[in-house]
């Protein structure tokens, strides 16, 4: 049988600045997994490396098991040399945030509470999050059904993040014989350039009315290149949008592609994703905003403008889920990337106690403490969080 443990606040720091340490760029994860395995083994856990290269870590209660919780983080990083350091209390590094963070807080916030009979925690590691794939993520999603998922992210230790706009990245090109530039026919780069005005166009009057980031499309120009040869000229822009739960990555799409046929512009999307919000009274959501209050917060609730692996997973395994995790999300992807070691422990605290106060949910003809508010003063959760409008 699994048992908690106490977490040695050092060693939860030296582990958090090992993984850390450890490059591992989206597509090259692979050191940084066996860095994380190797930690996760000696807390106590089973690990292994799947075919996808994710690195997952299992805990679990006396059999026979009834149900399973995922605490599902990424490994991989943007790129980006950040010289790994603690200074003053805070860990600066890339990844620190976004989201080896939130992942080594999942690992030792499972161990500290230890998986109760019956329950087996899974704390994963998955690769290519920052990529429109999502390999990791996709491969688990049509491998694994758990009753319950905490998405490793950052939200801040006292921040539960409901949900996650939708995106779609398109890349338009156009290439043309070339032509003297005081001629008539617009260049290629003329005609992207057009095109992209006709699509912000429709964008701005899809989102009057609407008030709310979440609720509104976004659209962004990420690069943009040009050149020519001699006999031929071409000009390519890659471009991303966030959309909002009434927008489907597919109605955007037919919208795209019928513009660029009007101006000669030739589009390819990646990146499908759906935007996906759960709400207050979803378990998990409970869970951790019971174990913040625990901790002495008063727990905030947040939809996100970005993309995450809670989009991946969720339509397809429809269970409670919700994202957590130490860290400020202003900081992803930036040269300043940087976390609070105090806010790194504190949100292990509240894994554990979200984790223990879950299990007792999804097992109530097993539990004792069925139907029943959790102590705070134990490593449980407190009362459930009270239903609010966002």
């Amino acid at each position: 049988m699994s048992t908690a443990q106490h977490i040695d606040e050092p060693v939860a720091a030296r582990i958090l600045e090992d993984v850390v340490s450890t490059p591992s760029v989206s597509g090259s994860e692979r050191g940084a997994a066996e860095v994380f395995a190797r930690h996760a083994a000696s807390l106590g856990f089973t690990t292994e490396i799947d075919a996808a290269g994710n690195a997952i870590a299992r805990l679990a209660g006396r059999r026979p098991i009834h149900r399973r919780i995922a605490l599902l983080g990424h490994i991989d990083t943007v790129p980006g040399d950040i010289p790994v350091r603690i200074d003053g209390g805070v860990l600066h590094g890339r990844g620190s945030v976004d989201a080896k963070g939130p992942l080594c807080a999942m690992l030792l916030g499972a161990a500290s509470c230890g998986a109760p009979d019956g329950i087996e925690l899974l704390v994963i590691g998955a690769v290519g999050e920052e990529t429109t794939e999502s390999p990791g993520a996709r491969f688990l999603r049509d491998r694994l059904r758990p009753d319950a998922c905490i998405i490793g992210e950052p939200s801040g230790w006292d921040g539960v993040t409901l949900g996650y706009k939708g995106r779609l990245v398109a890349t338009a090109t156009r290439t043309q014989d070339c032509s003297h530039s005081a001629g008539p026919e617009p260049s290629p780069g003329d005609a992207l350039f057009a095109w992209w005005r006709n699509i912000t166009d429709q964008i701005d009057a899809m989102n009057a009315g609407r008030e709310r980031a979440f609720d509104r499309i976004q659209a962004t120009i990420n690069t943009i290149q040009s050149g020519a040869d001699g006999l031929a000229s071409n000009a390519r822009m890659v471009c991303g949008f966030r959309l909002p739960e009434d927008v489907p990555p597919a109605m955007l799409e037919t919208r795209l592609r019928a513009s660029a046929q009007e101006f000669g512009v030739e589009v390819r999307t990646t990146g499908h994703e759906s935007a996906y919000a759960t709400l207050r009274t979803d378990p998990v959501v409970r869970a951790l905003s019971a174990a913040i209050r625990a901790e002495g917060g008063a727990p905030r609730h947040k939809l996100k403008t970005g993309t995450a692996d809670l989009n991946v997973v969720a339509p397809v395994w429809r269970c409670p889920i919700a994202a957590y995790g130490p860290g400020d999300s202003a900081l992803d992807h930036t040269p300043d990337e940087h976390i609070s070691i105090d806010e790194y422990l504190r949100s292990i605290r509240v894994i554990a106690r979200a984790v223990s106060c879950l299990a007792d949910e999804l097992l109530p003809r097993m539990s004792p403490r069925a139907g029943r508010s959790c102590e705070p003063s134990s490593p449980r959760c407190s009362r459930p969080a009270t239903p609010e409008d966002l």
